[in-house]
């Protein structure tokens, strides 16, 4: 009876037009979950904080800065990150500005400096398992201080540095470094690696090294030291982690036979829903969190990666600098408290808190759907829970699937949770598993996670409304701890931190760093800005005082600090007044890719013992300089109409005092 009416309902159906869907549902994906299908062991999903990319989080007021760390970090709230990588500070700029330095000589060491220990601090509180990673982007000049030799990081006494950087990481806060690499997508050196592993076992540090972090078309190519590892026994001993940086080039990923057969963990230790080649667009679900859902499974199936790290955990550096909207969530507004919970946040979410680093793939119950899209699946390490990621994007109808159970793999309800464009983590059903078999109808462009296990969660925190950077705005830097960093002014080279006056009493901004580091990218000379890029028409004013020979810089409408743009330019775009301490000023218009356009200059008669008043002002087209309140030029020129104020200084000690920009 039962059969017949069913027969009945398909002949009434099929009337109806609708043999493509039973077609579609006769033609079910089967897949075998079997406990004991081999797969390598995941080692987790991660984020690099590096470039000065966290630098505006710092700054965050309370509530909202846990707020956003619990999204980033805390398991059963968001992105429940299971790896967090930093950067080595060099100041040195490194992207989208300079991270201090905890040892600027091989005497000075100062574990204050810098954000990246509050931040491996905060997400080592909120997640003790978290495997925390380091890597050098550059490096202070005594690394190598032989006069004429090439800049590079692969000295003995780099590999003492990143060994002091371990240590201080246990000894001032408690936190134990997982793993380290040796330079941000540079080729690598065999003797280096070598002589990082010596010293590391030297100093009794359980430190694992991931080698070699490197980009696409880097030396022999990212791969290469697959290749030499299978020919040198010594230098696969060493090495305990194959990583890559954006693996995916022109549609394909590019892991190689030899990098399988060297047995090592594959990680793509920095990776972007872009593959790389920008522009970035973590941003929201359409267009970032759906990107990713199918990276990171693919990054499995395809790359044999068992970790994926994106570069960055958040977008907390300003608009106008190098890749904006990196992050897996956004937050560059400090004064406002306002953040951005992205559509990445989910997509990472899908596998952090559904498997754990050391759960194993499945790999034969791992693979791609016909009507595109991909599964993952995994299982605990006793078998007793198990999980599968199931991504849709780009598929254009719903696609069932069919699963058994095997191998010890057992359960009598699975849970599953989707996001797609209209829902955000949901936990949409749970279905009866009977006699070891139970399916589901997958819709398309979406993202699931099916689980035994619990305790999933969404976070609920939301922010206050964004609000523009504050105008009038003024520091005087005397709130500041010696040695720290003002709100809000983001350093692109060099380090400018509150000090005592000289020449009056308090605090003072002072640029510290006196010898170029060894550089990773473009080196401009040493500039710290804030504010808006949308402003147009303000006064700038900022006292200055010479204790070197290095000249002092005003800047505003800064529309660009990108300095890739251009990888010479010594400044920003924007305007400049420049005054050296004999006197001679110029006022600048700076433009990359074209020579810096000289509006006025001159010379004033000043003593260097004195303390003096730089202004410029914008009103349309007429741009003002001004020193003691005396105009020292006013110009027509609309080569730079809005942007953001910055200070700078050269290689060498210059003191800044009371800035203040008013409209």
């Amino acid at each position: 009876m039962v059969r017949r009416a069913a027969w009945g309902v398909c002949a009434a159906l099929l009337a109806l037009g609708t043999v493509k869907t039973l077609a579609a549902q006769e033609e079910a994906t089967r897949v075998t979950l079997d406990g004991n299908s081999t797969g390598r062991v995941f080692d987790g999903l991660g984020a690099a904080s590096a470039g000065a990319s966290s630098r505006l989080l710092i700054d965050y007021p309370e509530p909202q800065r846990s707020e956003i760390l619990d999204y980033l970090f805390k398991p059963g709230y968001g992105a429940a990150l299971q790896h967090l990588k930093v950067e080595i500070g060099a100041d040195v700029n490194s992207t989208d500005g300079s991270e201090p330095s905890h040892m600027r000589t091989s005497t000075d060491h100062n574990a204050s400096r810098g954000y990246e220990w509050w931040l491996m601090t905060e997400a080592h509180k909120r997640n003790p398992q978290i495997l925390l990673e380091i890597l050098p982007w550059g490096a202070p000049r005594w690394v190598n201080p032989m006069p004429g030799e090439e800049d590079t990081l692969y000295t003995a006494k780099m590999a003492e540095y990143v060994a002091d950087f371990i240590k201080t990481a246990k000894s001032a806060y408690g936190l134990d470094i997982g793993a380290t690499g040796i330079w941000n997508e540079r080729p690598y050196d065999t003797a280096y690696v070598k002589e990082l592993h010596r010293r590391l076992e030297a100093e009794h540090l359980d430190t694992k090294i991931v080698c070699c972090d490197e980009y696409p078309g880097e030396g022999d190519g990212q791969w290469a030291i697959a290749d030499a590892m299978l020919k040198d026994a010594e230098l696969a001993k060493d090495i305990d982690v194959i990583g890559v940086h954006y693996p995916l080039v022109n549609g394909r990923l590019t892991t190689t036979d030899a990098a399988r057969k060297t047995g090592k963990p594959l990680w793509s230790s920095e990776d972007q829903p872009n593959g790389g080649s920008g522009p970035f667009v973590t941003r929201d679900w359409a267009l970032g969190g759906r990107i990713l859902a199918h990276l990171y499974n693919r990054n499995y199936l395809e790359g044999t990666f068992t970790s994926t790290e994106i570069w960055s955990p958040i977008t907390s550096y300003y608009d106008n600098l190098a890749a904006p909207n990196s992050g897996l969530m956004y937050a560059n507004t400090p004064w406002s408290g306002n953040y951005v919970v992205q559509g990445a946040i989910w997509a990472t979410a899908h596998t952090t808190q559904f498997a754990q680093p050391g759960w194993q793939y499945l790999d034969a119950a791992s693979g791609n759907l016909p009507d595109r899209g991909s599964y993952v699946s995994l299982r605990s390490p006793d078998k007793k829970d198990w999980s599968v990621v199931l991504e849709t994007i780009g598929a254009t109808k719903p696609q069932k699937v069919e699963f058994k159970l095997a191998g010890a793999l057992s359960a009598v309800q699975v849970h599953i949770w989707e996001t797609n464009h209209t829902r955000t983590f949901e936990h949409v059903a749970d279905v009866a598993v009977k006699d070891g078999r139970f399916a589901y109808t997958f819709e398309p462009e979406a993202l699931y996670s099916l689980t035994t296990t619990t305790g999933q969660g969404k976070g609920a925190a939301a922010p206050p409304p964004a609000k523009a950077f504050p105008l009038p705005y003024a520091d005087d830097f005397e709130s500041i701890r010696e040695g720290g960093t003002p709100k809000y002014l983001a350093d692109q080279d060099g380090a400018f931190e509150a000090h005592p006056c000289d020449g009056r009493s308090g605090q003072c901004l002072e640029q510290v760093v006196t010898d170029k580091p060894v550089a990773w990218g473009p080196q401009p000379d040493p500039f710290t800005l804030a504010g808006s890029e949308t402003w147009t028409d303000y006064r700038v004013g900022v006292d200055v005082h010479f204790v070197s020979k290095s000249s002092a810089l005003l800047m505003g409408r800064i529309d660009s600090a990108n300095v890739f743009t251009d990888d010479k330019a010594r400044w920003p775009s924007g305007y400049l007044l420049r005054l050296q301490p004999n006197g001679a000023w110029e006022l600048l218009s700076a433009t990359y890719h074209e020579p810096n356009a000289t509006l006025a200059k001159g010379y004033a008669a000043l003593s260097t013992a004195k303390w003096h008043r730089l202004e410029l002002e914008f009103r349309g087209a007429t741009v003002t300089a001004r020193l003691d309140g005396k105009a020292l030029a006013q110009v027509e020129s609309m080569a730079h109409t809005r942007g953001m104020f910055g200070l700078g200084s050269e290689w060498d000690h210059t003191q800044f005092d009371n800035v203040r920009v008013e409209p």
